[in-house]
């Protein structure tokens, strides 16, 4: 999966991310950062069964941002599906590296908190890539 430590990009015109998130309050912050960059959201979705219902549903998704724990469960079947489909996405949440299992070990983590204005503006380059 590619950086987001490179250089932002400055539009998301167009482009459909999905939004995985429990936290109401982020949530939101994050549906505002990315609209405001032009991004159409797909979600927002607090579960891992509505977000695999989205994935499966086959509109199309250019790019996500998943929260690893969603209400003590975790979103991994939805970065599964992500991955199978060549989706890129970024794990937005509060685990190091140590909670995240091997197989995912290369996709971007944003440690939270973290501003989401910063993640809307580094996600053209995630999926430029």
């Amino acid at each position: 999966m590619p950086s987001l430590a490179g250089e932002s990009g400055t539009s998301l015109a167009g482009r459909r991310i999905l939004v995985v998130e429990d936290e109401y309050f982020l949530a939101d912050d994050m549906v505002r950062a990315l609209a405001t960059l032009g991004a159409e959201i797909v979600g927002p979705s607090d579960t891992a069964a509505s977000a695999l219902e989205l994935v499966q549903s086959g509109l199309p998704i250019d790019g996500a941002v998943l929260d690893i724990n969603l209400h003590g469960e975790t979103s991994l079947a939805v970065a599964s599906e992500l991955r199978a489909r060549k989706v890129p996405f970024v794990f937005a949440t509060g685990y190091d590296q140590r909670g995240i299992p091997p197989e995912f070990a290369d996709v971007p983590r944003w440690e939270k908190p973290f501003d989401p204005a910063l993640l809307a503006r580094k996600m053209p380059s995630l999926l430029d890539h």
